[in-house]
């Protein structure tokens, strides 16, 4: 049994920041019914079909990764009988999930005041640029906008260097996680009020909110952070360190871990009264940082590694992705994945982040074909014919 079972969720989106919402929902066990135009499908499911490198089958990796565990229909929604038919599908769904731009829903009449005539107690959720309200609504965005406009970039990169986007394309994924957490309020609330509610989510609100505590620090002080590369504002040493074979990190972030750190790196140049505390340290900080990269870089990750942590201070090896997905504790977590292609073969990729102790249940379908599951979805939930079905297919409608 998975936490979310008998939910059942119409999925409209595209890219990456709402197919990742609707991944996360249907990867803890929601029915998720991917909605996709007739003929092209939805955006990214023909995106990287030719790179032989990024793709299964025609799947890129994209696709594969945001679509597993899903369903999927084809519905001309700019149809007046494909509408009619959506309508149908409203009646009988939980949550329905889009990241049209700002306005389109509202346009094609499937926004929640249209959807909540046919069932009150639907959730809708939109993941859009800027939300769906504010002088901004309309302007397009994608990831690195929001990276942008939410104040992550400015303090991102190497002291001197531009602006720098993170790695992580983490506008998008921010807003599909807000999403998530929406969805999950607003079921919970349906079980007090017994009606749905409409979810609103501004890939910007969440590049505000993830800057948490930074944005209380800006109104306290008035002071503007600036790029500190991977050294910290106020912790010192907090950094990457050079080693004989790569980089590892080192958090100091109380003076007693200061104390046990001189121990291992015998620097007694160091070892003075002034840098026993936080404020002293930050005053040496060029000098600290130089001389722990003079000492660590004449040996490997893994002696400093072992010493550091039978010490108990924070530290951990830089990975490129391969060691990242390689690591033991990555492995046993199950957080790397082998889903399926519906056309054979396999793809390795990352698994489900949220543990549950009881309502868990680790498993992947594939990534379903266009329109794979219509004679599924329409016959069993809406009762169409075989005889209707080819009709609507002629007529383009699915």
């Amino acid at each position: 049994m998975k936490a979310l079972q008998g939910i059942r969720i119409l999925d409209l989106t595209h890219m990456l920041s709402g197919p990742y919402a609707g991944m996360m929902l249907a990867d803890l066990g929601a029915e998720t019914i991917k909605v996709e135009p007739p003929v092209t499908g939805e955006g990214t499911r023909r995106l990287l079909e030719h790179d032989s490198q990024n793709s299964l089958h025609g799947f890129g990796a994209y696709f594969l990764t945001l679509n597993r565990n899903k369903k999927s229909i084809t519905l001309n929604l700019k149809s007046d009988q494909g509408k009619q038919i959506f309508y149908r599908l409203v009646e009988k769904a939980d949550v329905v999930l889009s990241n049209f731009s700002a306005g389109v829903t509202a346009r094609l009449q499937i926004d929640h005041e249209h959807l909540a005539s046919r069932n009150p107690r639907l959730i809708t959720c939109s993941v859009t640029g800027f939300g769906e309200t504010g002088p901004a609504r309309n302007l397009t965005a994608f990831d690195m906008v929001a990276q942008a406009m939410g104040g992550g970039m400015s303090i991102t990169g190497q002291p001197g260097d531009p602006p720098t986007r993170s790695g992580i394309p983490i506008g998008d994924l921010g807003g599909g996680l807000m999403g998530v957490i929406g969805v999950l309020a607003a079921l919970q609330a349906r079980h007090l009020t017994g009606r749905g509610q409409h979810v609103d989510i501004s890939m910007l609100d969440a590049q505000i909110s993830l800057l948490n505590y930074m944005v209380t620090m800006y109104f306290l002080s008035g002071v503007i952070p600036d790029r500190l590369g991977n050294g910290h504002f106020v912790h010192v040493p907090y950094d990457a360190f050079s080693c004989a074979d790569g980089h590892i990190i080192i958090a100091i972030i109380a003076d007693n871990f200061w104390q046990e750190l001189l121990k291992i790196v015998s620097a007694a140049d160091l070892d003075i009264e002034e840098n026993k505390y936080q404020p002293g340290r930050l005053k040496n900080k060029t000098q600290i940082n130089q001389r722990l990269n003079e000492i660590l870089s004449t040996q490997t990750q893994h002696y400093w590694l072992e010493k550091l942590r039978a010490a108990r201070i924070p530290c951990a090896p830089v990975y490129n992705l391969q060691q990242a997905v390689q690591d033991e504790q990555i492995l046993a977590r199950h957080m790397i994945v082998e889903v399926p292609h519906p056309c054979g073969g396999s793809a390795r990729m990352p698994g489900n982040p949220i543990k549950l102790s009881d309502t868990y249940t680790d498993t992947f379908s594939p990534p379903p074909l266009l329109g794979q599951h219509n004679r599924e979805v329409y016959q069993q939930l809406l009762g169409l014919s075989e005889e209707e079905l080819t009709a609507l297919q002629e007529n383009g409608v699915i």
